[in-house]
């Protein structure tokens, strides 16, 4: 079956070029956009394979479209294509759930393969990356104050909204009921003073740019 793609880069001769590469792979683009509130209303509905998301928007950023479109909707996958080097974006990315990270300055054969990759289910970030990333927003380094009244237990399972995992996956991991995981994020959040698990996600990001 074609790997079907969604586009999101705020200009035009990009998404174009793109849309001539992929599609010269076989790779089928099934929409495309220049701004990230609509890319993040359209993609969900869409469901595409991989969505390949600028990092730097007018209107946002591709990172938290990714997040957001994952929050909905966690089988989609997202790589995020950007110009930046840059490491906050880089762990941002990590906690919103991103497969991969890459320059614009990728060769063509090689974006391909990595969509086909992402597309397959793998991780393109380095593994030891993700696990110091997400053991610096466990353990609320550098933020005492906003992640005191969670236990070790209600960290641990924070780092994992941020990592995109649902209820479900977050039981699997730590060998919890689905239902008791639903407790701990009711806790968390009651915590923190938030209303849905999309902000405890942004809250750990916004957390690791302290540091």
């Amino acid at each position: 079956m074609s790997i079907r793609v969604f586009l999101l880069d705020d200009h035009e001769v990009v998404r174009r070029g793109l849309r001539q590469l992929l599609e010269d792979a076989d790779i089928e683009v099934v929409g495309e956009s220049g701004l990230a509130a609509e890319a993040t209303s359209r993609i969900p509905a869409l469901r595409p394979d991989v969505a390949v998301l600028d990092a730097r928007l007018p209107d946002g950023s591709g990172i938290d479209v990714c997040r957001d479109v994952r929050s909905v909707d966690p089988t989609i996958r997202a790589l995020i294509l950007t110009s930046y080097d840059d490491d906050e974006a880089l762990f941002a990315a990590i906690l919103a759930g991103a497969s991969g990270y890459v320059l614009k300055q990728i060769g063509g054969h090689d974006l391909v393969d990595t969509i086909h990759r992402v597309a397959a289910g793998q991780s393109l970030i380095d593994p030891a990356l993700t696990a110091r990333v997400l053991e610096r927003v466990r353990h609320g380094e550098q933020a005492p104050a906003e992640l005191a009244a969670l236990t070790d237990r209600e960290r641990e399972i924070l780092g994992l909204i941020a990592e995109g995992l649902t209820n479900r996956q977050i039981g699997e991991q730590l060998f919890l009921a689905e239902k008791t995981v639903k407790n701990y994020v009711s806790s968390i959040l009651a915590k923190l003073g938030l209303e849905r698990r999309t902000q405890a996600a942004v809250l750990a990001s916004r957390l690791l740019r302290h540091d």
